[in-house]
């Protein structure tokens, strides 16, 4: 199943919840994505799919200046696995894929 998409993440971390968009495209069998949150945008870097696990990494700089690397498995429209910055703690990652209302006839 295609992962492309706009997903809703919410990142467990030691400082609260924080909630991102990701947004997921294939063009000529190559994924790209873009992150949205805290009001900054970011592109994804090193985007791999391995069968249902997706890796990819970027860089923010709210609350702080981050470098995350995301390990997720994805479900139909649901995924769920890690972000880890540095040496820090592994935080917990969830996510539902944005469904896109039925168009009125």
């Amino acid at each position: 199943m295609s992962v492309e998409g706009t997903w809703n993440l919410s990142v467990s971390t030691p400082i609260g919840k924080i909630k991102a968009v990701v947004e997921l495209r294939e063009q000529d069998g190559t994924l790209t994505g873009a992150a949205h949150g805290a009001g900054e945008k970011t592109p994804l870097g090193d985007l791999t799919l391995d069968g249902d696990r997706l890796t990819w990494k970027q860089a923010v700089t709210q609350p702080m200046r981050l470098n995350l690397a995301f390990d997720v498995t994805v479900d139909g429209d649901t995924l769920q696995g890690t972000s880890k910055a540095g040496r820090l703690p592994s935080s917990k990652v969830t996510g539902e894929r944005q469904i896109a209302p039925e168009h009125q006839a």
